[in-house]
């Protein structure tokens, strides 16, 4: 077994539903005591990592799968009378706070350091955000890490305004190198040579007309991806990372509400977190 170095990373990709792997990967890492001194996570894979600093085993897992079948929160409906086709009433308050509590004590008292990225509307930029003991500004930093473009509500922090840090920085190894982690491991919800085929398009005018380089940021953002991909399969040909992620192309998407989809997809990641557990150590 190898014995990993102390400084090493964890990094989080997004993707939706298709966080149900990354959710699987963390519950192998909590099960055999894998734990990170700093991990940075975008969009659904800042909610599950919050999970994973708390050490709830299976929370995330219980809220993307058996909540779903229950409560149907992924709808048009959702969509046409809140704003968001997550229903961020169930999953920002009543799921934190009610139906499956978060530890925020046991977050609080967790050393490592957790960053959730953003996209700042205004500067059309990445922003890295971490909290520790504010309740409601951690739940808001997630709850915008995790806004999807189009589908979901501008949410703010801090009074500015913020959308899915995916849109800039879906993987965001470059950060955790930048704050002092030379290695990393990079959980993916893609298998590897995946490449987005989807065509950037120029954002008109009339969408986000507030904000012009939101508009800029969107209108690369599949080139921006795609680049990401390249950098992340030369990084580990390299030995710079370790990438655990899917084997085979998905059947799960963005907005997938197949129970049994999703549960085979999150067996899948919990075996190959169990691969790598196997393998490495801290």
């Amino acid at each position: 077994m190898e014995r990993l170095r102390t400084d090493t990373g964890l990094v989080l990709e997004g993707g939706g539903m298709r966080g149900v792997f990354t959710s699987g990967v963390l519950d192998a890492l909590m099960k055999h005591d894998c734990w990170f001194n700093y991990v940075v996570a975008v969009s659904a894979g800042a909610c599950n990592g919050l999970s994973y600093m708390s050490r709830q085993l299976r929370r995330a897992r219980y809220s993307n799968i058996d909540l779903l079948r229950r409560y149907g929160y992924i709808s048009l409906k959702s969509l046409i009378v809140k704003g968001s086709i997550f229903d961020p009433n169930l999953l920002y308050e009543r799921f934190p706070n009610e139906i499956v509590p978060f530890d925020y004590d046991a977050y609080a008292q967790n050393p490592g350091t957790f960053e959730m990225v953003t996209t700042n509307c205004q500067t059309g930029q990445a922003a890295y955000l971490t909290e520790r003991y504010d309740h409601r500004r951690l739940i808001a930093i997630a709850k915008a890490s995790s806004s999807l473009p189009y589908v979901s509500q501008i949410t703010p922090v801090d009074d500015i305004p913020m959308l899915d840090g995916g849109i800039v920085d879906s993987i965001p190894v470059a950060r955790a190198i930048e704050t002092g982690h030379p290695l990393n491991v990079v959980v993916l919800t893609r298998n590897r040579g995946y490449r987005s085929t989807e065509r950037d398009r120029k954002i008109p005018p009339v969408i986000y007309k507030e904000y012009p380089r939101l508009r800029v940021a969107l209108s690369h953002r599949v080139e921006v991806y795609n680049r990401q991909l390249d950098m992340v399969e030369r990084m580990e040909d390299w030995g710079e990372i370790i990438a655990i992620r899917p084997q085979k192309p998905l059947e799960v998407d963005r907005v997938c509400r197949d129970p049994e989809k999703l549960e085979r997809l999150y067996e899948e990641g919990f075996a190959e977190g169990e691969k790598f557990c196997a393998k490495y150590r801290l």
